[in-house]
């Protein structure tokens, strides 16, 4: 963890072999009546706890703060603009390749988030930098063996399981609703907002349905995931 270092520690491994993990997990976003603003951190702080455990790689602080434009209607929430997201990674990992490493991976727990790290993951191979990250769409087979919902992906059926097994005391399962509309684009609190998917809890799909086997599931997946992409990553 590089944070429980002094300067004169963290020279000596930040090196150019070194593999550097971001964790991103937003701290104040949405997610419903019966999860937390900060579920995306918990989901963050789980998988870097696992990998810690499993692989031998530097932890930099996690960020909190990133691209999240579908979820800015309800309070609490918070987005930044593309290009600041973009731009805050670069110049993270920017300063970090520094000092040797020139293998970076950003654990990813959000969707919307890939549309500011692909320019950052290209801007930084011009300067010979490699950054990575976790596309949770991988896991989609995983997940539709067990799925049982009609349709969404947000505090829905699958992240509410997640939850219930990383952190079940993070959960409110008597306030977990179904809220599902197959139309529009963005979360929007408005029912008189045709462009975006009408959502007054906040979820998108059926968080009742969730169970904490489901959400073993789901995550040993993830994990597995994750593993693989920093083994690929150290062999390069």
């Amino acid at each position: 963890m590089l944070e429980n270092l002094t300067w004169i520690e963290a020279e000596k491994i930040l090196t150019p072999e070194t593999v550097v993990v971001i964790p991103l997990g937003a701290a104040a976003k949405e997610h419903g009546p019966h999860l937390l603003l900060k579920n995306d951190l918990i989901l963050a702080e789980y998988l870097t706890m696992r990998v810690c455990q499993q692989a031998e790689v530097v932890i930099a602080p996690t960020i909190n703060y990133h691209f999240y434009p579908a979820f800015v209607e309800y309070p609490g929430s918070t987005s930044l603009r593309l290009n600041t997201a973009r731009d805050l990674v670069v110049d993270i990992v920017r300063s970090l390749a520094h000092f040797g490493p020139k293998k970076f991976y950003i654990l990813n727990t959000g969707i919307s988030t890939v549309r500011a790290l692909n320019p950052a993951r290209d801007t930084l191979a011009l300067e010979g930098i490699t950054l990575n990250f976790t596309d949770l769409k991988s896991i989609e087979a995983v997940e539709s063996k067990i799925r049982q919902q009609e349709g969404g992906t947000h505090a829905d059926e699958i992240e509410t399981s997640m939850i219930l097994y990383m952190k079940p005391d993070a959960v409110n399962m008597k306030l977990a609703v179904k809220d599902y509309s197959p139309t529009g684009r963005g979360l929007t609190r408005d029912p008189n907002n045709k462009a975006g998917i009408y959502s007054p809890s906040g979820v998108w799909g059926d968080a009742t349905l969730a169970t904490r086997e489901k959400g073993k599931i789901v995550t040993e997946a993830l994990v597995a995931l994750i593993l693989q992409d920093l083994e690929m990553l150290m062999e390069k």
